[in-house]
């Protein structure tokens, strides 16, 4: 009996230390590795995973109308924006006009502190390249919805400030409903999650703070963010159908692995992003 427990212990411990090499190796694999090159659309902005044509008309589909002039909903819009124009000047306004940057390599800062781990093209590369590819596709599945609502944007309607003047003009030019920068923050969040579900509670959390950042930076109403991110996560649903993508999720995932293996901790100032997200509405 004494032999057989013995080697009963072996056994598990021989299988534990076969584990352990199997996934160090398949980490060092994806680490040993680069994306395959991907067309840019327009400067900046990559070719996504999805079908472009189908993915646009999609929220045109999915998205109810805006909230009706005298509706509920369109009070509590106007309600939680005036909220919102009372947090000009504070750090939470500087946070929202941080998240409204989606150029890379500055957009990988945004969840490295939920995530509790870096982003970048050198160390990430696969991860890296699943955000560029996966902003296309989550932001283009809004414009269906933009197209047919064309709804104004808050700023348009109460004249206050916004947290990224410079982008003024091209918004006035732009649907409001529903928003794309939620939808796009919205599907990280849950790709993500994905990727490093211990850290999935303080992901989504950021996932649902980066949303209302475009509140609080009077370009979106409430119920622009609300459909976001239902667009975001329409389009998370659809990628888990597309074995390019489900393939460099499980490169990402390799990736954050090998960074936690070498203890690399987010770069960014993770106290001051914490204090400005405690500020609510």
């Amino acid at each position: 009996m004494l032999n057989v427990v013995r080697i009963t212990k072996r056994y598990r411990m021989l299988l534990v230390l076969a584990w352990v090499v199997i996934f160090a190796g398949c980490a060092s694999s994806a680490a040993s590795r680069s994306p395959e090159p991907v067309p840019e659309l327009r400067p900046g902005i990559l070719k996504g995973y999805l079908d472009m044509n189908e993915n646009v008309g999609s929220s045109a589909v999915l998205v109810p109308p805006p909230p009706a002039e005298g509706s509920a909903a369109l009070a509590f819009d106007e309600e939680y924006s005036k909220r919102c124009i009372a947090l000009q000047g504070t750090a939470r306004w500087k946070l929202a006009a941080s998240d409204a940057d989606l150029k890379f390599p500055e957009a990988t800062d945004t969840y490295s502190c939920a995530l509790n781990a870096p982003i970048s093209e050198k160390e990430t590369p696969f991860l890296y390249m699943l955000l560029r590819r996966t902003l296309t596709d989550a932001g283009l599945s809004t414009y269906g919805a933009k197209r047919k609502y064309k709804r104004r944007r808050p700023f348009m309607s109460n004249n206050e400030a916004i947290c990224t003047p410079q982008d003024k003009a091209k918004l006035e030019k732009d649907g409001s409903y529903p928003s794309g920068h939620t939808a796009i923050g919205w599907a990280w969040a849950l790709i993500l999650s994905e990727i490093s579900p211990e850290q999935a509670n303080a992901i989504l959390a950021r996932g649902l703070t980066f949303g209302e950042s475009r509140n609080v930076c009077n370009v979106h109403w409430y119920s622009d963010v609300v459909q976001g991110r239902l667009m975001g996560a329409a389009t998370v649903a659809r990628l888990h159908a597309n074995p390019q993508f489900l393939s460099d999720l499980e490169a990402a995932k390799a990736e954050i692995a090998a960074i936690r293996a070498k203890g690399l901790k987010p770069t960014c100032d993770c106290s001051a992003e914490a204090a400005a997200m405690a500020v609510r509405p």
